[in-house]
């Protein structure tokens, strides 16, 4: 599973996953805030005010070498959920015809399903008439891709962002295909100032310990428990955060490896770190201490879990300062790692 999830982009896939098969469950209660304290603000995006006008036709030279010329966003379809809240952030929300399982925010839901991760229907694509198809790197089957291709629709491939430093070309790469760059600037600058904002009221390096912090990707349902190590997309949030990347720091130099006690043991972590719906679907904290080996974790022995929902912890772009702040949040504010 671990080379499924080599890249940021595919943890559509992941999500996918999480999205679905998932119950809810109280987290019966302890010594320090309840998990997600910092994630209960309305799922929802923030459009740009106004509407942009697309400069038409825009071309481009898409990820997988393709040179596409865009002279229709009257219909766009965001092959993910990551590419999905860019547009409606750009202020294209009322052009976009479908979304990917992953588009969880508000205003996308209404939106029919095509695709659900690397299980894209092309049929499905296709028979909405899209003018336009947004896809990143990691997108699949590969046969579906060329289906629509082939069909004469401009279809725009993007590298994935795993970090940080990818947030703002990620956005203006997407505005440019879309012909609205100047939207595409205005939202770059907004969102680095709000991520610098937050930045600045992370406690500083003068802290005795900075708190270690271990990713874990859960699903009860289907029996998976991974830690994340080097390349599983949190690293980036985490540090920026003031905080180690346990799983990293111990060694790790894959996205996943399977959870054991003796993998926990040796990232030692402070926190834990969850998607909202993956600790739902062990049951909450309670049922996260039943997983082998995390009970034992400094983390596990203070009940400490910070949670982020799924649809938006590591999609790194118009909402990154919000994830970023809810870490902060979580971590220090609340004493989930004091």
């Amino acid at each position: 599973m671990a080379r499924s999830l080599r890249t940021a982009g595919a943890w559509a896939a992941v999500l996918a996953l999480g999205l679905t098969g998932c119950g809810t469950s109280d987290d019966g209660g302890g010594r320090t805030p309840q998990a997600g304290a910092g994630a209960a603000a309305p799922d929802r995006v923030e459009p740009l005010a106004g509407r942009p006008k697309a400069e038409l036709p825009a071309t481009v030279t898409s990820a997988d070498g393709h040179r596409v010329t865009v002279r229709d966003t009257s219909r766009i379809v965001p092959l993910t959920g990551s590419l999905n809240e860019i547009v409606f952030t750009l202020g294209l929300g009322d052009n976009v015809v479908a979304r990917d399982i992953t588009a969880t925010f508000e205003q996308a839901k209404k939106l029919p399903v095509v695709t659900r991760a690397h299980d894209v229907s092309a049929e499905s694509v296709l028979s909405l008439e899209p003018t336009v198809v947004l896809a990143d790197s990691t997108t699949g089957p590969a046969e579906a891709v060329d289906q629509i291709r082939d069909a004469g629709i401009p279809l725009v491939v993007f590298d994935p962002a795993t970090g940080l430093d990818d947030v703002s070309p990620r956005i203006e790469t997407v505005a440019k295909a879309l012909g609205v760059e100047k939207a595409g600037a205005e939202l770059t600058a907004r969102t680095e100032r709000r991520i610098d904002e937050v930045r600045e009221d992370i406690p500083d390096g003068n802290r005795a310990k900075k708190p270690r912090v271990a990713f874990l990707y859960l699903r009860g349902t289907a029996s998976v428990y991974l830690l994340g190590g080097r390349e599983s997309g949190a690293s980036s949030l985490l540090e920026a955060a003031g905080a180690v990347d346990a799983g990293k720091e111990s060694g790790l130099r894959k996205d996943f490896t399977a959870i054991t006690s003796e993998a926990l043991a040796k990232a030692a972590p402070d926190a834990i770190l969850v998607m909202t719906k993956g600790l739902d679907s062990v049951g909450g904290i309670d049922g996260l201490l039943k997983v082998p080996g995390v009970a034992e974790t400094p983390a596990g022995l203070d009940r400490r879990v910070v949670s982020v929902e799924d649809g938006v912890l590591l999609n790194y772009g118009p909402r990154t300062d919000q994830v970023l702040k809810s870490l902060v949040k979580q971590l220090y504010t609340d004493g989930s790692a004091s």
